[in-house]
C-alpha cells in the first residue's frame, strides 16, 4: 500500500491531497487505457503491435495550416514503433493513437509537433507520450500554453529530457508535465525521483530492447526510451485508479519513487553486510 500526500495549490488556494493505491495496479494491462505516442508513427504491421494501434493520423499542410489526416504509411524512422514496443511491453492491452510528426531520420518542423500535441489534446487521450522535444525558443511559449490546455482538459503528458545538455521543451516545464530521462536499471518498476532536479524522474533507458521497422527488434539507449516506461506505468495506474487527476498521478509516481528508493537503500545495505 502506498500513501499518497502532497498539496494542490492554485491562484486561490491550497488543496490537501491524501488517498492510498495498493499494489495491484502492478498486476493490470493498461486495458481500456488511451495513449497517444506523437512522433514518426508506428508500424502497426510489427507482432508486438498487431491490433493495438486504434488510429493513425499523419500532419499535412493545407493552405498554410497543418492538419491531420488518416494515414497507413506507417512509420519513417522507427522511433515511434520502439517507443510504442516499450508501452506495449509493460501495458500490453492499452489502446494507441499514433500521431506522426517526424519524417525519415526522425526529423521534423516544429509547427508540426505543435500541432501533434493540439490534436492529441482535442482528442483527450488520456496519457501523451513525447520522446522529442525542441531546443528553439520561439517555441516556449505555445508549448507551455499547450500543456496548461493538456492539464485543464485531463491528458497526462509525459516528456523525455534532451539527450545531449542543452534544455530542451517542453520537457523542462517539469511543473505541468512529467520529465523523463534515462537510468540503467532494467526493471521498469525500479524508476526513481531526484527532487529539486529540472528533470525528475528517471526510468529504463541503457541497451532496451523493443520493437523496430520490419517486425524486427533493437536494442536502443537514450532519454527518448526512458519516457515510455513511465508512460507504461501510468497506463497500469489509470486502469486500476481511471479517476486519478494529472496531478494526482504525478504525486502517485513520486510516492511510489520514494519507496523505490528505500527498499534500494535496504538493498545495498544488505549487500554490503552481508550475514555470517
Amino acid at each position: 500500500m502506498t500513501t499518497v500526500s502532497a498539496y494542490e495549490s492554485n491562484e486561490h488556494s491550497s488543496i490537501s491531497m491524501y488517498f492510498q493505491i495498493d499494489d495491484g495496479w502492478k498486476l493490470r494491462t493498461g486495458k481500456g487505457v488511451s495513449v497517444a505516442v506523437i512522433d514518426s508513427g508506428i508500424d502497426t504491421s510489427h507482432t508486438d503491435l498487431q491490433g493495438k494501434v486504434k488510429e493513425s493520423v499523419e500532419a499535412g499542410a493545407d493552405n498554410k495550416r497543418v492538419v491531420f489526416d488518416k494515414s497507413d504509411t506507417g512509420d519513417s524512422a522507427g522511433h515511434g514503433t520502439a517507443c510504442a514496443g516499450i508501452i506495449s511491453r509493460i501495458a500490453p492491452d492499452a489502446e494507441f493513437y499514433s500521431i506522426k510528426v517526424l519524417g525519415a531520420g526522425g526529423l521534423g518542423d516544429g509547427i508540426a509537433f505543435l500541432a501533434g500535441l493540439e490534436y492529441a489534446i482535442k482528442q483527450r487521450y488520456q496519457i501523451i507520450n513525447l520522446s522529442l522535444g525542441t531546443t528553439k525558443p520561439q517555441f516556449f511559449a505555445p508549448l507551455h500554453d499547450l500543456l496548461d490546455r493538456a492539464y485543464q482538459s485531463g491528458c497526462i503528458v509525459v516528456a523525455a529530457a534532451n539527450n545531449l545538455p542543452q534544455p530542451s521543451f517542453p520537457s523542462v516545464f517539469s511543473s505541468s508535465l512529467i520529465s523523463v530521462s534515462k537510468h540503467e536499471d532494467a526493471d521498469p518498476f525500479n524508476f526513481g525521483f531526484r527532487y529539486g532536479e529540472v528533470i525528475e524522474l528517471t526510468a529504463p533507458g541503457v541497451n532496451i530492447h523493443t520493437a523496430w521497422l520490419n517486425n524486427s527488434y533493437k536494442s536502443l539507449t537514450g532519454n527518448s526510451f526512458a519516457c515510455p516506461h513511465i508512460v507504461g506505468i501510468i497506463a497500469l495506474l489509470l486502469e486500476k485508479y481511471p479517476e486519478l487527476t494529472p496531478f494526482q498521478v504525478k504525486s502517485a509516481l513520486y510516492a511510489i519513487a520514494q519507496e523505490n528508493l528505500d527498499k534500494n537503500k535496504v538493498k545495498t545495505a544488505d549487500q554490503s553486510n552481508p550475514s555470517e
